[in-house]
């Protein structure tokens, strides 16, 4: 299949992970297998439209930057994906992808950075995490932590300590947004000397909780 049902494709700051900041194309795709408790992109869970790689190249290279982040939803639950970020590699884009990490990464093109979650129990997917990608994982890569609590907390922290993960690649943590206080969790950090990126969304501090943002 050379086509993908689109949520929206829009032009933003990047509000996460170790481009923040950077002028962006968001690609969102529709469908996603979880639901966690704090998700913030519910609306790309059913509907959008169904575009051509063609076309999606298209609308992406109208915008005239070079980075693009293929998201979600969770992106990779349409096949096609895979086939999409090749496309934009060639096309000479740098490419990120944002994925829950309950779907093998294995097969993402070696020129994309993979930012993958570990879903904390405070989120209610803890069990879809797979820990198979770990090993496909690389320096480029990024792995993410969205914190509820301090269950969560200490938890992220045993599976960074556990899997050597900041050896592996960089690790980002961030507070779950109305649920964990984004000071108090950088004092954690801080405390207990975790090597990891601590990090807010931007984008929320900018334009709140508005879409195509």
């Amino acid at each position: 299949m050379n086509r993908l049902r689109i949520t929206e494709i829009f032009y933003s700051i990047q509000g996460e992970s170790n481009t923040v900041g950077l002028p962006t194309v968001f690609v969102r795709l529709t469908g996603c297998p979880l639901r966690c408790g704090y998700c913030d992109t519910a609306y790309a869970f059913k509907g959008g439209n169904w575009l051509s790689l063609e076309e999606i190249l298209d609308r992406v290279s109208a915008f005239g930057v070079p980075d693009v982040t293929v998201t979600g939803g969770e992106p990779l639950a349409q096949e096609a994906c895979l086939a999409l970020m090749v496309r934009l590699c060639d096309a000479g884009h740098r490419v990120s992808l944002e994925t829950s990490g309950a779907l093998d990464i294995s097969g993402v093109d070696a020129r994309v950075t993979r930012v993958m979650d570990f879903k904390t129990p405070g989120s209610g997917e803890e069990s879809r995490n797979l820990y198979a990608n770990i090993d496909s994982l690389g320096q480029a890569d990024q792995v993410k932590f969205v914190v509820c609590d301090e269950a969560d907390y200490k938890w992220s922290r045993r599976l960074i300590e556990e899997r050597s993960l900041a050896a592996r690649c960089e690790v980002l943590m961030s507070p779950a947004q109305g649920l964990q206080d984004a000071a108090e969790l950088a004092e954690w950090i801080l405390r207990d000397r975790l090597p990891v990126r601590f990090q807010i969304q931007l984008h929320k501090v900018l334009w709140g909780d508005a879409q195509g943002r």
